[in-house]
């Protein structure tokens, strides 16, 4: 991981923020001889030589594991690179350049797709594509092609204390309205109603895209429109604005919303967080509940903000027929180490429906209950969404929920920023 992706296009997951393992060596990024990247010929026996890159994740053994997975591949010789630091600057490098890498993880963007940076996949889920929910085929699509081959889902939801919750009576949790009601109700001298991650200056970052889903919009329609009604989202703001009015918020905590510290240490009786979190948190609170957030309009629905990573093949590989066959065996095919991948180092949900219905550890209790929700009200990320689009978003709700501004003028001017992108397109 190494963002806490407050937008459905912010191209992260979770585990390198919160594994906070040490940076490899820099050495890590240098090929075996002058065999590496999408300058790959062939290895011992004269195997085809493909490269597969990574992002450093943080939790324990998951390099190995991937460099495991890829010693089982019979069909080429698969060295795996784990890049610490900036995976985005050296990836865009990789790719532009000569010596990138054949197979990666990463998230889709319609820019990589522009650019011919990555090639089609949708052959290799052809056999299997009922397998995969709508909001993951839709994350790794662009133009009704799928690019991108979905490894693990993050879903991000409420997670609660429910005997503070049921100290104060207070029963179901359906609406936005509810959440502000509740939070308030929960907050005493020592803790707050609810920690979301707001910073002091209660930016609201994390709690832009689950706003918005959970209005019935999203940020952009499927024909490439802004997705959101303005009226909802403003609404929508002014209620998460009462939140800081209410002094119900927890702010300054010492780790971020990332992190379950907050919860686990009864600093606040809410907290919004993802589901990786769920095993330390069950161990340390002996009644944990989760909902989704809220619905925030009055035809809207509650949501879900699921994230992840996804394997993609390089366009500029020698041996793209390689590359897609090695994809297609490690993240279509082959359930057993998918299972392992999500479940045995950190705690993920694998995006294959029948892999998770069956995975024992995602089979009761609240892990059961996050993968249901996040079938019923997930939302993913959507490939058309800008990181100039987010910023525009973004800074205008910073305005509204740190300094008081009008959240219609704002949204209207975020909107117009938006429109102009979506021009370029």
């Amino acid at each position: 991981m190494s963002n806490p992706r407050p937008l459905a296009s912010s191209p992260f997951s979770r585990r390198l923020l919160l594994g906070g393992a040490a940076a490899a060596s820099a050495t890590a990024l240098i090929g075996c001889g002058s065999n590496h990247g999408s300058g790959s010929t062939t290895g011992k026996g004269g195997k085809t030589v493909l490269q597969q890159w990574y992002h450093q994740y943080g939790e324990t053994g998951t390099q190995q594991a991937a460099k495991r997975y890829a010693a089982e591949y019979k069909d080429a010789d698969v060295t795996v690179q784990w890049i610490p630091g900036d995976y985005d600057t050296k990836l865009t490098s990789g790719l532009a350049g000569s010596s990138g890498p054949d197979a990666f993880e990463y998230h889709l963007s319609r820019a990589l797709v522009t650019s011919k940076e990555v090639v089609e996949l949708s052959d290799l889920i052809a056999d299997v594509k009922d397998d995969y929910s709508a909001a993951d085929l839709g994350s790794c699509t662009v133009d009704g092609k799928l690019y991108a081959i979905p490894m693990i889902d993050d879903p991000q939801l409420i997670f609660y204390d429910k005997s503070k919750l049921d100290a104060k009576g207070i029963k179901s949790i359906q609406t936005l309205d509810d959440l502000v009601s509740a939070a308030k109700e929960l907050t005493t001298k020592d803790v707050k109603g609810l920690y979301a991650g707001l910073t002091a200056n209660n930016d609201g970052g994390a709690l832009v895209g689950p706003l918005i889903y959970s209005t019935g919009g999203r940020y952009l329609t499927p024909d490439m429109k802004v997705g959101f009604d303005i009226g909802l989202v403003s609404d929508g703001l002014l209620k998460l604005r009462q939140l800081g009015t209410d002094k119900s918020l927890l702010l300054g905590a010492p780790t971020d919303w990332t992190d379950p510290g907050s919860i686990q240490n009864g600093l606040c009786a809410m907290q919004w967080c993802g589901m990786w979190a769920v095993p330390t948190m069950t161990q340390a609170i002996s009644d944990l509940g989760v909902m989704p957030f809220p619905k925030a309009a009055p035809n809207g629905q509650p949501s879900v903000a699921s994230g992840g990573w996804s394997a993609m093949v390089s366009a500029k590989s020698k041996h793209i027929d390689a590359a897609k066959a090695f994809t297609k065996w490690l993240w279509v095919d082959n359930t057993k180490d998918q299972e392992d991948w999500s479940l045995s180092y950190g705690f993920h949900i694998p995006p294959r429906k029948s892999l998770a219905a069956k995975a024992s550890k995602l089979q009761s209790g609240v892990a059961a209950t996050c993968v249901q929700l996040n079938a019923d009200h997930g939302v993913q990320n959507d490939p058309n969404w800008t990181p100039a689009m987010g910023t525009a978003l973004t800074d205008a709700v910073t305005r509204i929920l740190g300094k008081g501004a009008d959240p219609e003028k704002e949204l209207t001017a975020a909107v117009a920023k938006i429109n102009s992108e979506l021009a370029k397109s």
